[in-house]
């Protein structure tokens, strides 16, 4: 069974440490428990350890509208974010960190204030069409609540204001019948939860699982005030020595970069994503869900999904612009990587928040289906020779406020059930 380790910055030795002290933590709590509980619940806690050795877990609820364990079984539900009222966010020192230097005239003139209001407005046009699309192929499509992002806020530790609820996939994972709500890593992003909340309150009175991740206070120890990006070189230096613009000084992470393929859960340590971020999520999924911390050549590493996207069992898109430094494991596992090709989006469409490898976020309705840019025939090309059919839709405006399929949409319930790909 194929098992990516964290590698803490590179080192075996820390790696081994961890792995240890995960083990033995798990067998002190478990020798408590079994001495403290009746025979009876420690018959329970046994059952549900064996799924550590892929045996069945217990099955969703019947009736719970929420239920998806990979990125690729047959899509029956999903979130689609929305433009609506989008935000510049305020130019703070983690959106310097994670924005390229041609647009930081842009953040500091316009932060705090609407994008581009006719850019928005072709965007959320072609969101409509990408809505209506989804509808017709048999997907149910729910929305967010629009609000009003460009209102200031005030904590205790930060002012701000907000941004948009357009990528539901960045704020919300969903595992099995539970949707696991990201603590998010930007202060512009802190109350995004509030335009899904009504949303996620009707999944969980229908029977899902609804989990909030610990609320970071986004205090300015979460952040290197002194990150030094002057150039792209430089980011590539501070990647390659597993240095971020956020801290440990609490767990953060953004749902966007975990990415699902069943028991096995892979995510990167971003920009936006810190390892405590991560270890609340493996103690969190434990024992039924594996989380692995895999890394690439990035140097801005932020959301895995434009540079690792899982499209099927045992199927993977890896950017070659970025590759993965545990490819080999994949490989070995039995995995076919496929190296997609160079997007064609022009130079000069304006991309604030993303680069061009949008091409290679798509969305998958199950595994000889998928959503592609209108745009990209390249792509479009290689999935046919693969014999997945492509569902063609324009979004390229869309594009701009910083996703493709795969971000602007979260999936709710796929047809299928938990298996393991790692055997």
């Amino acid at each position: 069974m194929l098992r990516v380790r964290c590698l803490r910055g590179g080192s075996r030795g820390a790696e081994a440490a961890h792995y240890i002290g995960w083990r033995l933590r798990r067998v002190f709590t478990g020798w408590v428990q079994r001495s403290l509980q009746s025979t009876q619940a420690a018959t329970a806690s046994q059952n549900t350890c064996a799924a550590d050795d892929n045996k069945a877990t217990s099955p969703v609820p019947k009736d719970c509208p929420v239920c998806s364990y990979n990125e690729w079984d047959p899509l029956e539900e999903v979130i689609v974010g929305r433009a609506e009222n989008a935000c510049v966010p305020p130019f703070s020192v983690e959106v310097k960190a994670n924005t390229y230097e041609k647009y930081w005239g842009f953040y500091q003139k316009f932060g705090g204030q609407s994008f581009p209001k006719d850019h928005v407005k072709k965007a959320i046009a072609e969101i409509e069409e990408m809505c209506n699309i989804l509808k017709r192929e048999g997907v149910i499509v729910k929305r967010p609540d629009p609000i009003d992002w460009s209102v200031k806020y005030k904590t205790p530790d930060f002012e701000s204001t907000g941004m948009y609820a357009a990528m539901p996939r960045d704020i919300l994972l969903v595992v099995g019948n539970e949707i696991i709500e990201a603590p998010m890593a930007w202060r512009a992003r802190f109350f995004e939860y509030r335009a899904y909340r009504q949303i996620i309150k009707d999944y969980f009175n229908s029977g899902a699982k609804w989990t909030t991740a610990p609320k970071p206070t986004m205090a300015d120890e979460l952040y290197d005030q002194d990150y030094p990006i002057r150039s792209v070189e430089d980011r590539h230096k501070l990647a390659a020595q597993g240095k971020f613009v956020t801290t440990e000084f609490e767990p953060c992470f953004d749902a966007a970069d975990f990415i699902r393929a069943g028991r096995d859960i892979f995510v990167q340590r971003s920009q936006v994503t810190n390892y405590m971020g991560i270890e609340w999520m493996r103690r969190h999924l434990a024992p039924d869900y594996r989380v692995h911390i895999i890394s690439f050549k990035d140097p801005n590493p932020m959301h895995i999904d434009a540079t690792f996207n899982i499209i099927g069992p045992g199927l993977v898109l890896s950017n070659p612009d970025r590759p993965c430094h545990q490819i080999e494991l994949f490989k070995k596992a039995g995995w076919t990587v496929i190296r997609p090709p160079v997007p064609l989006i022009p130079d000069d469409h304006p991309l604030w928040m993303s680069s061009k490898w949008l091409s290679m976020n798509v969305l998958m309705l199950d595994e000889k289906r998928v959503m592609v840019d209108a745009n990209e025939t390249s792509i479009q090309k290689m999935f046919e020779n693969l014999g997945i059919s492509t569902i063609k839709v324009n979004i390229r405006h869309a594009n701009s406020l910083g996703g493709g399929f795969h971000c602007w949409t979260c999936d709710i319930r796929r047809r299928g059930t938990l298996q393991s790909y790692f055997e």
